[in-house]
């Protein structure tokens, strides 16, 4: 995925439009993501038209630029909740991971969230580099007050798929983590909502991407792409419709590429046949894509397969440490072609 310049981004009047559409069209969530949404002016007003369309808004962000103020503006605005990123649960490691300092501001945005009476969930993306700090970030997140933690381990696309050899912790280390999240979980109760998203190379059969694919989920890029999932244009060949030139009931309904994985006549064997597609719908198509070359494969994760090779071998041996490659505004992966980084994600 590739960051979208500012000039590209949608406008103010466009986006109101779109929560109208979105509301009319029956979909009950929205959540504002990025990036960081913060930086938009007229968050505050994109909240508060959702809120006035009775859409349920949440707000994922860094916590940087979430000040006392904006957040009580929020709140007015109608926001349901916050749920803040967090990447160590130590100002040294967050510094190296997020490449600045940031540790302050993101505590000030827990803080300022639950004065501000809003609910707060933490998410933390899960690798090789913090995933020994499973329960001191569980720790971190109760002292913060949230009610919700997402540790979710590293989805290899994009930008992270580039960077597998840095990332991908081995076997043993996510099931060392795994156990001490189920002994916190213990001890928590139902103070804490805990959610592990185990890795996929490490499963034997892949989740059911986005509840499948033009299932549950809509995206909309700030300039206006409309995706079946947020990195769904990394397949070339989606040609995704836009919110510029058409309505948003009819790239739910109509559109080629919100069909195109809908359903189970697209699937190949194995799949075709397999009681699973009930319950998985194929795996991710993007997965399948940048792992295979085909977004219509099996999705290698699965253990039937005939690509299963490609995530077992990953798995087995998984690379050692060496310097990460960053992403930045007009760059994009070596192979892998230029997308749109989620924005705004409506639930219908």
């Amino acid at each position: 995925m590739d960051l979208v310049a500012r000039g590209r981004e949608l406008p103010t009047s466009t986006w109101l439009d779109v929560l109208d559409q979105a509301a009319d069209l029956g979909v009950l969530q929205v959540h504002f993501s990025g990036g960081e949404p913060l930086l938009r002016r007229d968050l505050t007003d994109l909240v508060e038209r959702a809120a006035r369309r009775e859409l349920y808004t949440n707000l994922i962000t860094s916590g940087v630029g979430l000040t006392e103020e904006r957040a009580r503006a929020l709140r007015d605005a109608g926001l349901g909740g916050v749920q803040l990123s967090l990447q160590a649960a130590d100002p040294a490691l967050s510094r190296e991971i997020a490449g600045g300092e940031f540790w302050d501001q993101k505590l000030a945005a827990a803080r300022h969230t639950r004065e501000a009476g809003l609910p707060l969930s933490v998410n933390v993306v899960l690798h090789r580099h913090n995933l020994h700090q499973v329960t001191a970030l569980l720790e971190l997140a109760a002292s913060l007050g949230a009610s919700r933690v997402e540790l979710a381990n590293a989805q290899y696309y994009g930008w992270a798929l580039l960077n597998r050899d840095v990332l991908l912790p081995p076997r043993e280390a996510v099931e060392t983590a795994q156990r001490a999240v189920g002994a916190f979980r213990e001890k928590a109760g139902t103070a804490l909502e805990i959610l592990w998203v185990v890795p996929d190379y490490y499963a034997d059969f892949p989740k059911p991407c986005m509840n499948g694919w033009g299932r549950a989920f809509l995206t909309i890029a700030p300039d206006g792409a409309a995706l079946p999932c947020p990195v769904a244009s990394v397949i070339p060949d989606l040609d995704p419709p836009s919110v510029l030139r058409s309505r948003l009931a009819w790239i739910w309904y109509e559109s080629p590429s919100f069909n195109r994985f809908r359903g189970f006549e697209w699937m190949p064997d194995p799949c075709r046949g397999c009681p699973r597609r009930f319950v998985d719908f194929g795996g991710c198509r993007c997965q399948a894509y940048l792992l295979t070359g085909s977004a219509a494969a099996t999705d290698p994760v699965c253990v039937y397969s005939p690509h299963h090779d490609v995530v077992r071998r990953a798995g087995e041996r998984p690379g050692e440490g060496r310097m990460p490659v960053y992403r930045g505004i007009g760059a994009a992966p070596p192979g892998i072609p230029r997308g749109r980084p989620e924005t705004r994600a409506a639930q219908p």
